[in-house]
């Protein structure tokens, strides 16, 4: 596996934190992968993360100031090693989109790292900061679990 794509709903919570202490902490475990997030829909395309995400990325070391949304894309399916989904709904949506040959990309992020339970990533947007706290605590778990499976692997 060289390549994520993490997707939750509108790029702009979930996914972008994902993509974020991923993008660093693969870093310092010296895994060369590719890391990106995408949105199910188009509504805050070119928007940056919401503000709530980047204060918390902000507060556990992880920079969000440059993130942009995005739409996921036909060519997500074939230019990434792994889809990850956020939660099930997400994973439906995305089985729903997929062309069948890339089928076997999609999965729900935590159990693909092995950290189920919980299975999903809950959407925090319409939540406090708590629930963003509770995210990013899922997301580094899910991350250091994507961690733990590439050194295993190798």
């Amino acid at each position: 596996m060289k390549s994520i794509l993490f997707v939750c709903l509108g790029n702009i919570c979930r996914s972008p934190l994902a993509e974020a202490v991923a993008r660093r902490e693969f870093a310092h475990a010296g895994l060369a992968l590719t890391v990106a997030s995408a949105g199910l829909g188009g509504w805050h395309s070119g928007a940056g993360a919401d503000a709530r995400a980047v204060a918390c990325a902000a507060a556990h070391g992880y920079d969000l100031a440059a993130h942009r949304a995005r739409q996921v894309t036909a060519m997500d399916f074939v230019g990434f090693d792994a889809v990850l989904a956020m939660d099930r709904s997400n994973l439906r949506e995305l089985a729903r989109r997929c062309p069948p040959a890339h089928s076997e990309k999609l999965a729900l992020f935590l159990p693909f790292a092995g950290t189920a339970p919980p299975e999903e990533v809950p959407d925090p947007y319409y939540g406090d900061d708590e629930d963003f706290r509770q995210v990013i605590a899922l997301v580094r778990r899910g991350v250091f679990g994507l961690i733990e499976r590439c050194r295993d692997a190798a």
